[in-house]
């Protein structure tokens, strides 16, 4: 059975970090690029961050360039996502999305929310 599982959201104060974490299960990870997206309320989903199977490629929305930060490790079938200097702009449902190389084939998780806010 697939299962992406996102943990670590929650609420933090404008200017502070979280770190996402998306446990995969059920399918090849590694041969899977990976995604955060986001959706905030009354918006469309957006991508945030990609990485591609092996880590050798990220892609990042220009809102959250040099702010936040993806990475994978492929041996624990997990993706992140470190999120630093966070402000009330970025809270929304993050998900997690698995992509196949070839196929196109996807995976999302169920979301998990982040608030920024004093």
């Amino acid at each position: 059975q697939v299962q992406l599982v996102e943990s670590g959201g929650g609420l933090v104060q404008p200017g502070g970090s979280l770190t996402l974490s998306c446990a995969a299960s059920g399918f090849t990870f590694s041969s899977y690029v990976m995604s955060w997206y986001r959706q905030a309320p009354g918006k469309e989903r957006e991508l945030v961050a990609a990485m591609t199977e092996t880590g050798g490629s990220t892609n990042y929305a220009d809102s959250v360039k040099g702010r936040f930060t993806i990475s994978r490790d492929n041996a624990k079938r997990t993706v992140y996502l470190r999120m630093n200097s966070l402000k009330s702009e970025d809270t929304a449902v993050y998900y997690c999305k698995a992509t196949h190389t070839y196929s196109g084939h996807q995976y999302w998780g169920q979301g998990t929310q982040v608030t920024v806010s004093s």
